[in-house]
This record gives C-alpha cells, structure tokens and sequence, in this order.
C-alpha cells in the first residue's frame, strides 16, 4: 500500500465575503449591535444597526437552530434524515419548512438540469468533503453512488407535505440550499420587528437588509478565489439583496499533488471541472442565491451567464481559473474592481 501525502482544507466562513464600510462613514450612534454563533455549520454574525433588543437576536438564533435541527443531515434525528431512511420505502411527513425547501430544491435541480442536485447525498458522504476522512473514492463506489442521484426521484405529495425517495440508498442533502433559507427567514424577524439597517452573514452567506443608516449603499467585498486571507478583488454596492458565492476554496482537500473542491457533479461523480473559480449571486431570496451559486458554477462561464440573463433581478460575478472577471449585464455599473491581477471582461451582447 503506498502512502499518499493529503492536505484537507476546510474554510469555516465557506466563502469570506468582506463586508466594506469605507465610502460611507458609520457614526457612533448607529454602531452595530451584533451577536456571532455557530450554528447549521458555520459561523453566523448578525449585525444591526438599529436599537435592537436581545429578544430579536434570540428569535433570530432560535429560528436558526429550528431550521437547522429540522434539515441536517449530520446528526442523529432530523427530518431529512427520517427521509434518508424511509428511502425507497414510505412518505415521511415534513414541517412546512422542509417541504418547502425541498421544493424550491427540485425546482432549481430542473432549472440547473440536475447540475445542482438535492439528492446528491450519497456522492457527498462518499467523498467526505471538509471532514478528517475526506479522500479519493474507488472508480467503483463511485458508479454505485452516481446511479443514486436523481431528482426525479424525489417524490412530493404536496396535499400531505410528505416526501419520499423513490431508491433505497437515495439521500437527500440540504446543504445547497438550507443556509438561504435560513438568511430569508431571519428577514421575515426584522421587518417584524421593524429593523431598518442590517447584515446577515450566515458563513459567507451575505444578506445586506436595507441600506446603510446614512441612507447609502453597503459595499459587500467578493473573495479572491486565490487567497485564503480574506482579500477581495472588488466590491458590489447594493442595498436589500443578498450576495452568496460558490468556488473552488471553500472546502477542499489534496491528495497525491491534485486538489478536489467539495462542489461534485452529479453526472461524473467527481468533482467539477470547468474553467471556474468563483461565483457569486446578487439576488433578492437567499434561497434563490443559494441554489444558484451552486448551478450556475456547475454549468461553467458560457452556460452560466445564459442562465442568469434570463432571470429577472438577479445577478453574477463569475471569476475564471485566468484571473478573469464576468459580470451580467444589470450589475455592470454596481461592481468595481480593485485588485490588478484580475481583468475585467467585458462582453459583447
């Protein structure tokens, strides 16, 4: 048996998005009131620029832990998990909320042509990603674990909100599409409790809720996909929209001198391969952002930028492995870039 040197990565903030304050001064009696806590797998900061009481950061972190202990997969009990079980075998009975996220799952599965999956499960837990045994799986388990993989297969009855997976061995996974969930929910509490000005950070997941107390635009940083010290290439300025990315660096391992991101296609087994770096989403539902981050980086440059023209206010920065930077058509006059080494493309329509 011969040794193989690995090198396992895993980003705790998945995708660091830099939330820039310069250009618009914050003064001391609209300083953020923030509360940061792990919880659905990564580290959450909330930040709210309004006078908040701790009942709001409460509702806030409990609805988080709701959602969360509803929807994992890394635990012993959940509902997705009682799914996992019952595959090929029964309907299991869900909450509103996971109904409702597998939902939206299947919807932009189709609208990615199963390059975002919900059902990718099995290939992720083969693979291992982001944990102390994630490693190279035989040619063979990952055939086995491929044939799983169906959308299609995910079975809705939307009279009983029960779902089923049509396979024994079927396993749903949330974790494309849960975290956006999640940031819109904690939307819902603020304008209940008639916030104005915040920012939810739900691991790199970034929602920017209103604008900036000053009545400007917040400016969110996108993450160099080269770096791993927090270094943006430019900013978007953007008031009462989320901006989510998916890359090559947030989880990843190495072994015998290649590196494999966490980001698999359903088709190969393997993770993606294209020309992609990074993707970010500006959208309105973190929902959306979420699930879109995912597809569109799975579709490559060409296929992506397509898809995310024909849909109606939302927009991409698609950084290429060449230090090339895309951006659709309604974000142009919203992203500046700051960083040299990286080339701004413009396209021709």
């Amino acid at each position: 048996m011969t040794n193989r040197k690995r090198t396992i990565t895993f980003l705790i903030g998945v995708i660091f998005i830099l939330i820039i304050s310069s250009g618009c001064s914050i003064n001391s009696k609209n300083k953020p009131v923030s509360k940061t806590e792990f919880v659905l797998g990564t580290i959450v900061t909330i930040q709210i620029f309004d006078n908040a009481s701790d009942e709001v950061f409460h509702k806030v972190f409990d609805r988080l832990r709701e959602i969360e202990n509803k929807m994992t997969i890394n635990r012993e009990n959940s509902e997705v998990i009682n799914i996992n079980s019952k595959a090929g075998k029964d309907f299991v009975k869900v909450s509103d909320d996971t109904y409702y996220v597998i939902k939206k799952g299947k919807y932009f599965s189709k609208l990615a042509k199963g390059r975002f999956d919900i059902s990718i499960g099995p290939l992720v837990k083969l693979w291992n990603i982001g944990t102390e045994s994630a490693h190279v799986p035989p040619k063979e388990d990952i055939h086995i674990k491929k044939n799983l993989v169906n959308y299609n297969n995910v079975i809705l009855n939307e009279s009983e909100k029960s779902v089923m997976l049509k396979k024994e061995g079927m396993i749903l996974d949330l974790g494309g599409i849960a975290k956006g969930y999640a940031s819109d929910e904690i939307v819902k509490i603020f304008k209940k409790k008639n916030i104005k000005h915040a920012i939810i950070n739900l691991g790199g997941n970034v929602f920017a809720y209103g604008n900036k107390p000053d009545g400007s635009l917040w400016k969110i940083g996108i993450q160099n996909p080269f770096s791993q010290r927090g270094d943006s290439i430019g900013f978007v300025n953007v008031a009462n929209k989320t901006v989510v990315t998916s890359g090559i660096y947030e989880r990843f391992f190495e072994e015998d001198g290649r590196r494999y991101h966490h980001i698999l296609d359903p088709n190969t087994g393997y993770p993606v391969e294209n020309n992609l770096a990074g993707v970010s989403i500006i959208t309105n539902k973190s929902i959306d952002a979420d699930a879109l981050s995912t597809s569109v980086f799975s579709l490559g440059l060409n296929k992506g930028i397509k898809l995310i023209e024909r849909l109606e206010d939302t927009e991409a920065i698609f950084i290429t492995k060449d230090f090339e930077v895309y951006v659709t058509s309604g974000l142009v006059e919203y992203f500046t870039l700051t960083d040299s080494n990286f080339k701004l493309i413009k396209r021709s329509e």
